[in-house]
């Protein structure tokens, strides 16, 4: 009997093997297609989203930079909540294709808004215009406007989180060549990650401009419907895991285990062998065993095993009261993090005003290329990514190998360093901004262009651009590196949704940023700094406010880069 019931348990452990073995490149296509073209339909509204606002749902310039930063702050949020529902209960395959879906049915409705004259304001006359009377949304317009951005942040927080973690499943990391078929996927994400943007900021940015905001939004929507076809054709040769449970709850349980033995003496650091609960792993995924450190020793008290806690299987009787040194090691890391996560807000702020004030100045300038041809002002950000495209190459092919030779570090220099210079790259690029919004401002009033657009290029606006493009070449990069080299395998979505959410704090705090300077500037017959008419606003000196909070920023970056340890063999 006992012969037969390890001859079944071994059929059962070939057929997981079978159905766990690696998809590799075959699966990558399907996967990297599917969010690929997600971010495609992202990047093409809020690339131009600030101009669809403004001129066609007649928002101010304040009303409009808050709506795109409030929702972008949620949508960028939203990874952390899906990384937690795809480890604890649906997993990286059906998590993104609910929230593909979801992206679909967003898109379908920003299209319908553009569509119907019901679903947004009517046409604004030139005399409504020059006197400011144009009409607004309706509740309702504005209600279903709303409800298509909250759909595409549904399919944004579960997309983001989930897509490059479910591609990493597909190769063996055990391998060798597993190993180096990652290095080649990351350099294939990166590279469709700026091929998309640059579409987005061009093609489709024209489109909506020159042609009609229903196709803009249009093409990008039946992308999305074929993306979520091809993501289903590979479901036949994707590896799925099983959710094991979110490593959030696990955190709750090493803090609420510690408190609960707040008062219990931690053994001797000399003496600890058999004291701590520290299991094999049981885990489907390819995860490394993490050593207990005496970093926040507190926390050490959550597997400190006292009388009564195991069972005789040598089970916790209560996982909130004795946890395994994993699940304590695993906390550990997103406490060290946080300081260093928490630098990139002020950066974002930067970079997100790509997106808003930078758009609502290019809408004021001089836009023509050639005797017929106009840039439209949601695509000069594609200069940032043009710098970004030109710098990568040169960076790794000799910028690197130089560094290298110097310093002996496998990048050249820290993950951290690299951090840090994006940021000097972000102070400089507002710094900068506000020196070009001075001069374009003034050259505005000069010609007496009070209400109309500056006599100025707009290719003034490239020296800002081309910093932040080499800002993000540092910065975002290395903020990637740098979580999914300190982050534990079975942490992957966490690590890959802390970026975002990094954008959603600098999103918020840019909203209020922004509310709070117009509400304190705009008194005793002066316009607010940030107006509906930007050349009587002083836009340039919201720059310099940033690049204060900036200069303060880089300086606890230093602080708290200089205390960072890092795990071994990471740097």
């Amino acid at each position: 009997m006992e012969s037969v019931v390890a001859g079944d348990e071994m059929i059962e452990e070939m057929r997981n093997v079978k159905r766990r073995k690696p998809g590799g490149w075959k699966s990558i296509p399907y996967i990297l297609g599917n969010e690929t073209f997600e971010r495609l339909a992202t990047f093409g509204v809020l690339a131009n989203f600030q101009v669809y606002l403004q001129t066609q749902f007649h928002m101010t310039l304040v009303a409009a930079t808050n709506l795109i930063n409030i929702w972008s702050g949620c949508a960028n949020f939203a990874p952390l909540l899906g990384a937690f529902i795809s480890d604890a209960y649906l997993g990286r395959f059906r998590t993104v294709a609910f929230a593909s879906i979801a992206s679909l049915l967003g898109m379908g409705l920003l299209t319908f808004t553009a569509w119907s004259p019901k679903l947004h304001p009517p046409k604004c006359t030139p005399q409504q215009l020059k006197l400011n009377q144009c009409l607004g949304p309706t509740p309702c317009q504005l209600s279903v406007l709303l409800g298509a951005l909250a759909l595409l942040g549904i399919g944004t927080g579960g997309i983001r989180p989930c897509s490059v973690p479910f591609a990493l499943d597909q190769f063996d990391t055990t391998t060798e060549q597993g190993r180096s078929d990652i290095n080649s996927f990351f350099n294939w994400y990166f590279v469709s990650f700026t091929l998309v943007q640059m579409i987005a900021l061009t093609a489709v940015v024209y489109i909506q401009n020159s042609v009609s905001w229903v196709m803009g939004f249009g093409i990008p929507t039946g992308l999305m419907f074929g993306s979520i076809i091809l993501f289903f054709f590979g479901t036949r040769v994707y590896v799925c895991f099983k959710p094991e449970g979110s490593v959030f709850t696990d955190m709750g349980r090493v803090y609420a285990a510690a408190y609960k033995k707040r008062k219990v003496k931690l053994p001797d650091q000399t003496s600890v062998e058999g004291l701590y609960y520290d299991p094999p792993l049981q885990t489907d995924t390819i995860a490394s065993k993490l050593p207990l450190t005496n970093e926040f020793r507190m926390l050490n008290k959550a597997a400190l095993i006292t009388n009564g806690e195991l069972s005789d299987e040598g089970v916790p009787n209560n996982k909130w009261r004795l946890c395994s040194i994993q699940q304590i090691e695993e906390a550990k890391c997103m406490l060290k993090i946080i300081p260093i996560w928490g630098s990139g807000i002020i950066y974002f702020i930067s970079m997100s005003q790509q997106g808003t004030l930078t758009v609502a100045q290019a809408m004021k300038m001089d836009r023509k290329l050639g005797p017929k041809f106009k840039i439209p002002p949601g695509a000069v950000s594609i200069i940032s990514m043009i710098t970004v495209g030109v710098f990568i190459p040169i960076h790794d092919r000799f910028l690197i190998p130089v560094s290298r030779q110097i310093t002996r570090l496998e990048g050249g220099i820290t993950v951290l360093q690299r951090i840090g210079i994006g940021l000097v790259f972000s102070l400089s690029s507002t710094i900068v901004a506000g020196l070009v919004e001075a001069h374009r401002r003034e050259t505005a009033n000069a010609h007496n262009f009070t209400d109309g657009a500056s006599p100025m290029s707009v290719m003034w606006l490239a020296p800002q651009l081309i910093l932040m493009g080499l800002a993000e070449a540092f910065n975002i990069i290395g903020q990637m590196e740098f979580y999914s080299k300190q982050f534990p395998e079975n942490m992957k979505s966490i690590a890959n949704s802390l970026t975002w959410a990094t954008m959603g704090g600098a999103n918020y705090l840019s909203s209020t940023i922004i509310m709070i300077v117009h509400a304190t500037t705009g008194k005793h017959g002066h316009p607010a700094w940030v107006s509906n008419n930007i050349n009587g606003g002083r836009v340039n000196y919201l720059y310099y406010i940033i690049s204060v909070l900036g200069l303060f920023n880089m300086l606890y970056f230093l602080v708290v880069a200089r205390r960072y340890q890092y795990k071994a063999g990471t740097m």
